[in-house]
């Protein structure tokens, strides 16, 4: 496996809409995106044997992404999805899913120790099979590696314990003004406004980088020496499934293309715009 390698482990599923469905899961969106900028995209999940197991893992395939994806004994994960008058999702995730119990193997082991960055988050750590395989394939990924924690709360699928760890096991946290607020509940910090948040998480968790979106206000990137800010474009949005991941891709794939924090943070910004006026980005 190459060096040039970026991975996304977790959840892969089926995001149903009322009148269609597409290819979802935040970890597999984020390999997507960073392959679109010369790595190698790579997927660590799980689905089952049925139907939709077989068709997600053709439309992974014409995606050309490298995939590590087990066949289990449990149904291909679907998530039902309803947008407001926004074009902000509201979730319904199908529990007990393939992706909750993603085995560990010798191949995941190989694949941990050469990447250059991989991407998780709460979601795929609901169930105990998948939290330690998630865990301890990051225990293995190399020190300069980027280990990013897309943090992606939803609905009632996480809870401190999951988020402490995942932090100690991160360099790079990435959250939404609406997580930023649920994380102030779950800790403690509601007295701290966000940006003292990110920077709270940033010492106490000795991270690299602190990612804070913010919509249509913008975005920050914190690290201990300097703050980045874009706007965000105003534009007309109708659907924002899949913006975040992009952002994160195409920041993640700047970074280890050698680009510095503000160059890497434009090309996000300019990425998820992209994603947000043309969904099938």
């Amino acid at each position: 496996m190459s060096a040039r390698t970026v991975i996304g482990i977790g959840e892969v599923l089926w995001d149903v809409f009322p009148e269609r469905r597409i290819i979802g899961g935040a970890p597999a969106n984020f390999a997507y995106y960073a392959s679109k900028f010369g790595f190698n995209g790579c997927v660590v999940s799980a689905v089952g044997k049925d139907l939709p197991g077989k068709e997600l893992l053709d439309v992974l395939a014409e995606r050309k992404l490298e995939l590590l994806v087990e066949t289990v004994d449990y149904p291909t994960g679907e998530v039902h999805v309803a947008l407001n008058a926004q074009g902000i999702p509201q979730y319904e995730i199908c529990e007990n899913s393939a992706w909750d119990n993603i085995p560990f193997t010798k191949r995941a082991e190989e694949l941990a120790k050469s990447c250059s960055a991989v991407c998780f988050g709460t979601l795929a750590q609901r169930n105990e099979v998948s939290r330690a395989t998630i865990q301890r394939f990051l225990e293995l990924v190399p020190k300069n590696a980027y280990k990013i924690f897309d943090i992606n709360l939803r609905q009632y699928f996480y809870n401190k314990e999951i988020i402490h760890q995942s932090l100690q096991l991160c360099n790079v946290l990435k959250m939404n003004e609406e997580e930023i607020a649920e994380i102030a509940r779950i800790f403690g910090f509601a007295y701290m406004t966000e940006q003292e948040i990110c920077s709270h998480l940033l010492k106490s968790y000795d991270l690299k980088i602190v990612v804070e979106t913010k919509g249509a206000t913008g975005s920050y990137v914190f690290t201990a020496d300097e703050t980045s800010y874009s706007a965000s474009p105003k534009i007309p949005v109708t659907n924002t499934v899949g913006a975040g991941d992009s952002w994160i891709g195409a920041f993640a794939a700047a970074l280890l293309n050698g680009e510095n924090l503000q160059n890497a943070h434009k090309l996000a910004v300019e990425v998820a715009t992209h994603r947000l006026t043309d969904p099938s980005f």
